[in-house]
């Protein structure tokens, strides 16, 4: 099991390097091409590049988050497989610089949503939270998009790209009449493209979970529970056909119990990631970001490390989004302190499940 950390590149995260490299037990970042709108390819000249300045600073790269995935592919439009093509490009090219797991997602027009960037905490923090009874009075999407832009400050919200943001009154038109069913056929299109190459490659696909699990503003999702995953995975049935195991997304719905998630497709060898944090549920649709701890949260934290351990996951796993602690300023959700603080609760839960063991 390799600790790794999100890094958005020297351009976009004022955390450097050498900082997230003095985390105990860490082996890696977790980063991509931000700049490049999805459906471009990435080239080995960039790759290149960014794998010479992480590897310069000691550590690995072998998780790439995300190659995201152009709308048209999930819409299932004549133009897809130009983007396809890219995409499948795109494999071989991190398969140069020793990648292993991509971490993707099929959500339409939207990322992981929140309606605040920003929950004042009562110990002085301040965290993302999210309220299901904001979106469902919300009748312009678009104005919702730009509000969350303009609080994001100078940092740009991954899954949030401007360009795609700017088309949102067409993207919804889009989608318009587009089933869960729909969605799934055009996954398993991509998949039927994209797997191949992916084994020839030796790189896993790991699906991250909607998020929140559920659908908002109409739109349809497809990987929010156990049984949506399994009808996922049964798409295209290999071994590189694999999941993002993200408790934070998953959990935000009660119904899911992580633990036994964990054990399911831990035992099928089906989970190439893990984004491990917790949140605080304060009612069905309503919840905030937490510390890692679990007492802060929802989430018996200790479970879920020891399910990994019993599953013998050998993965890659990161804190996820974490507060804004001690005055920092950054990327919401993805300050350097609270996360490393997630990192150290980690391994000291997982040095005692398995010292416990013996």
């Amino acid at each position: 099991m390799k600790m790794t950390f999100r890094w958005y590149g020297s351009s976009m995260d004022p955390i450097p390097l050498k900082y997230i490299r003095q985390i105990p037990n860490i082996s890696g970042v977790v980063t991509s091409l931000m700049d490049l709108p999805a459906g471009e390819l990435w080239t080995k000249e960039r790759l290149r590049a960014l794998k010479e300045e992480v590897t310069s600073a000691g550590l690995e790269l072998e998780v790439i988050e995300s190659v995201n995935v152009h709308e048209d592919i999930k819409l299932g439009l004549a133009t897809r497989d130009r983007y396809i093509e890219n995409y499948i490009e795109t494999i071989k090219n991190l398969q140069e610089i020793g990648v292993k797991v991509i971490c993707y997602n099929f959500m339409p027009v939207f990322d992981w949503t929140r309606t605040c960037l920003a929950d004042p905490l009562p110990d002085g923090s301040n965290t993302m939270s999210y309220d299901q009874r904001i979106i469902d009075k919300i009748t312009d999407p678009q104005a919702f998009a730009d509000e969350i832009q303009k609080n994001t400050g100078e940092f740009e919200m991954a899954g949030w790209e401007p360009e795609r943001m700017a088309e949102l009154k067409k993207l919804f038109a889009a989608y318009s009449g587009v089933t869960r069913n729909d969605l799934r056929q055009n996954l398993k299109y991509f998949f039927d493209a994209v797997i191949p190459v992916c084994e020839a490659c030796d790189i896993k696909m790991a699906m991250h979970p909607d998020d929140p699990p559920w659908d908002i503003f109409g739109l349809p999702r497809i990987a929010n529970s156990m049984e949506t995953f399994d009808q996922i995975l049964k798409l295209y049935d290999s071994p590189y056909n694999c999941i993002t195991l993200c408790t934070g997304s998953l959990g935000s719905n009660p119904d899911n119990d992580l633990p036994a998630l964990i054990r399911h497709f831990g035992s099928m060898d089906r989970i190439a990631f893990a984004h491990v944090r917790n949140l605080k549920i304060l009612e069905p649709g309503r919840f905030y970001e937490s510390s890692h701890y679990s007492e802060e949260g929802s989430f018996d934290m200790y479970e879920i490390m020891k399910a990994l351990d019993e599953v013998g996951f050998d993965g890659y796993v990161r804190p996820d989004h974490g507060r804004m602690i001690w005055d920092e300023n950054g990327r919401a959700g993805y300050g350097l302190y609270d996360r490393a603080l997630g990192i150290a609760y980690l391994n000291g839960l997982l040095e005692a499940i398995r010292k416990g063991k013996r």
